[in-house]
């Protein structure tokens, strides 16, 4: 395999959110990938810097109520034409309490789907032990692995240190595959 196809990956560890928000705008920017974020507390500025897509668990609650709804419908339709319900001349669909039965199933459908949603989108659990997590990410660091051709390492030492970051070399699966990191 060539050398400039072979990836290596540097963890930067930030003091504060405005230095990694910032480190992470210029590495977006340049031909540095950037693998992974890590900051003690969830923070708006960090997300807006890596640009992150929106979030697709909304959708699974839609689909979660839609399919709820027309379940709760469904088994309220099928039970009053399965039991012999007294109606006294009225019809066996009545749409206004199979409505609220649709309605209720609605809501307990749209809540199995966020969950689900947040589950899958979270990609947990998560049995992978994450080698180049460091505790300190969990106090009062923060921290962004990049990664870069092997024969750019230099430079992208150079890059992180000049931002004040504390440098730590990391070995992962991805550095080492021939397609790059992904965000």
């Amino acid at each position: 395999m060539k050398d400039s196809h072979r990836r290596t990956s540097l963890m930067g560890i930030f003091s504060t959110e405005a230095q990694t928000a910032s480190a992470i705008r210029q590495l977006r920017d340049s031909a540095y990938a950037i693998e992974e974020a890590y900051s003690p507390f969830p923070s708006h500025t960090i997300a807006d810097a890596l640009q992150m897509p929106k979030s697709r668990v909304g959708w699974f609650t839609l689909a979660g109520g839609i399919i709820g709804f027309f379940s709760g419908f469904a088994l309220a339709a099928f039970t009053a034409t399965r039991w012999s319900l007294i109606v006294g001349g009225k019809p066996v669909h009545a749409w206004i309490p199979f409505i609220i039965v649709g309605f209720e199933f609605t809501i307990l459908f749209a809540v199995f789907g966020n969950v689900l949603g947040l589950i899958s989108q979270a990609r947990l659990p998560r049995f992978d032990k994450t080698p180049h997590y460091d505790p300190r990410f969990s106090g009062h660091k923060f921290g962004v692995l990049a990664s870069c051709a092997t024969d750019q390492r230099g430079a992208l030492l150079q890059f992180l240190e000049d931002r004040g970051a504390e440098i730590k070399t990391v070995d992962t699966p991805k550095a080492q595959s021939t397609g790059g990191a992904t965000p």
